[in-house]
């Protein structure tokens, strides 16, 4: 009866210690899976951190890799020591399955297997506590891990604010040095004994007249250029006849291409109020709106609608 219950003691024991080492085991590895797929979180964000918050950054991540390689060794030698345990209890427990299993085990052979298995029982006490050490570390770990998300998501919004403010930066200073266009005037004219005169009939138009000043108080070119579009009442471009590259297009602001009706380059002094004036001529023209817009650095600085009937 007795050897009954001394088996069946080594067997509750030795499930008891399967459990742990399972249980612990699965904690030390999600620890540390945890914590590896953070620092790469981490690291992917430090590779799109802008130059002004990088000094801000490694800082703080210097701070925290500190604390983080603190837990990380802790966690280790609580692993190792873990290990170390692990081996000692299945060495015991091959002790006691030894005499256990022994044919004709005397008395002094089971003394020896209940002291082992009371030895056994203490192991498992010790893995207990060495069970709660690795949850305060896992705790640690994620309070570290969580100030270290804070401090990321902080940084992430500084540097969302800060592309934003070099958009609006780079907008406005885009802008300064855009033209100011005015005094427009687009007019279509019929020439009769080699004299001009004002139109608003399509049949009569020979040829459109464009006239506007430009002006900018912040730069001067050497080789300014300033785009204008003709659009018919059809909605198509309108083609100049004595100018039209049609192999060129027109870059926009927002980094799209567009034909032209016309490119006019010209020397530009700073502040000066420069007269642009040129005419277009096409083989008919339509009834209906023609709509003149004039574009400088990719952006519209001017547009007015003429309607021939």
């Amino acid at each position: 009866m007795k050897d009954i219950k001394t088996l069946l003691l080594v067997l509750l024991s030795t499930g008891l210690v399967g459990t742990w080492v399972y249980h612990l085991y699965d904690k030390t590895q999600y620890s540390s899976r945890v914590k590896e797929i953070f620092i790469k979180d981490s690291t992917a964000v430090a590779q799109g951190i802008q130059d002004s918050l990088q000094k801000i950054y490694y800082a703080t991540i210097t701070t925290l890799d500190t604390r983080l390689d603190s837990t990380r060794s802790n966690a280790d030698s609580l692993k190792n020591q873990l290990g170390s345990k692990l081996n000692e209890i299945y060495t015991l427990k091959n002790e006691i399955d030894g005499i256990l299993k022994k044919r004709g085990a005397s008395a002094a052979d089971l003394s020896i297997a209940r002291e082992k298995i009371t030895e056994l029982q203490q192991m498992v006490d010790e893995l207990k506590g060495q069970k709660d050490s690795m949850e305060q570390e896992k705790q640690r770990l994620s309070d570290v891990m969580s100030q270290l998300s804070g401090e990321v998501v902080g940084l992430q919004q500084s540097i969302k604010k800060l592309s934003e403010e070099n958009k609006n930066l780079t907008e406005k200073v885009n802008l300064a040095s855009v033209f100011v266009a005015s005094e427009i005037k687009f007019s279509p004219v019929t020439v009769k004994n080699d004299k001009e005169q004002e139109t608003n009939l399509a049949k009569k138009t020979s040829k459109m007249i464009v006239s506007f000043a430009v002006q900018n108080n912040v730069n001067e070119y050497k080789n300014a250029d300033v785009y204008v579009m003709i659009i018919q009442p059809n909605g198509k471009l309108l083609k100049n006849d004595d100018v039209w590259e049609a192999s060129s297009l027109m870059l926009l602001h927002n980094g799209s291409k567009m034909n032209f009706t016309r490119k006019v380059r010209f020397e530009y002094l700073k502040g000066e109020a420069k007269r642009l004036i040129f005419s277009l001529n096409a083989p008919e023209y339509e009834k209906g709106n023609y709509t003149l817009q004039i574009y400088h650095n990719g952006y519209m600085i001017g547009q007015v609608t003429k309607t021939l009937s």
